[in-house]
């Protein structure tokens, strides 16, 4: 297995503040090595997976979270690059629809929360309902601020109910977003990923970041803590989070299940 680094926040409760976070951290590893052993997670984490799937007992949920161009999608991409299709289920979530917004916040995310067997991944999740419905002022202080101990109580829920629950704030520095969201504009194939509010989002940079910490710090909990995934080099943000997902999976240790019925002396003709 890869070489420890720092994966979680401070011990829950504890106040967590992004600046004490290297953003461009590589746990000691170059770009060649973090790749050849990210190959090694992929492979393990294949076998894994259908064990899970197989076995049908468990799920694991993978939430990502992030700045925009901190690399979602790109660590979606990679890190699951070998986990079949069929055991494996991604969401993103957008601004709620009309239906979404007549039912209360979680509505929308449980319904699509992993069954048994199963990996799920938020890309993005109930966490944009207590960071940038704050940013934005898109709801009260009053409505927002209790959603923290409400999203406690879910993953408290899932967990309880056989769900693994991984935590990843994928966490870029101001200076990178912008390399990034610069590249995206002058590439042709990647400019429909560009939006204006891109950049709104940008001038809220101090106060996306301080609802973040705060995010982090109430829902850091012994159940599904937070971990904070340096995302400034995007070899190094792959290779963390497939480790992360190899180690929690090997650590479930999923297994084949007996056959329904005694196959003992069964001979196909």
């Amino acid at each position: 297995m890869p070489r420890m680094t720092q994966q979680r926040t401070a011990g829950a409760g504890s106040k967590i503040r992004l600046a004490d976070f290297d953003p461009a951290h590589t746990s000691g590893l170059d770009k060649p090595a973090a790749r050849q052993e990210m190959q090694a997670n992929i492979k393990a984490m294949a076998r894994l997976a259908y064990k899970l799937y197989a076995e049908r007992r468990r799920a694991v949920l993978l939430i990502l979270q992030g700045m925009d161009s901190a690399g979602k999608d790109g660590t979606l991409r990679h890190v699951l690059s070998g986990v079949s299709p069929q055991s494996c289920q991604v969401v993103s979530y957008r601004t709620p629809t009309e239906e979404e917004l007549r039912h209360d916040f979680l509505w929308r995310v449980h319904r699509n929360a992993p069954a048994h067997g199963y990996i799920g991944i938020f890309n993005r999740s109930h966490y944009e309902d207590v960071v940038v419905v704050r940013v934005r002022k898109l709801a009260p202080e009053k409505v927002w601020r209790p959603r923290y101990d409400e999203i406690n109580d879910f993953e408290r829920l899932l967990v309880r109910s056989g769900t693994t629950v991984i935590k990843c704030f994928l966490h870029i520095s101001k200076h990178e977003q912008a390399k990034r969201l610069q590249r995206r504009l002058d590439d042709p194939h990647r400019r429909w990923k560009f939006d204006r509010s891109d950049l709104e989002d940008r001038e809220r940079w101090d106060d996306y970041q301080q609802a973040y910490e705060e995010a982090l710090t109430r829902t850091n909990t012994d159940e599904a803590p937070w971990h904070i995934v340096p995302a400034d080099h995007k070899w190094h943000r792959n290779w963390f989070v497939s480790r992360l997902l190899r180690k929690t999976l090997e650590k479930m240790d999923p297994q084949y299940p007996e056959p329904a019925t005694d196959l003992e002396g069964v001979k196909i003709e």
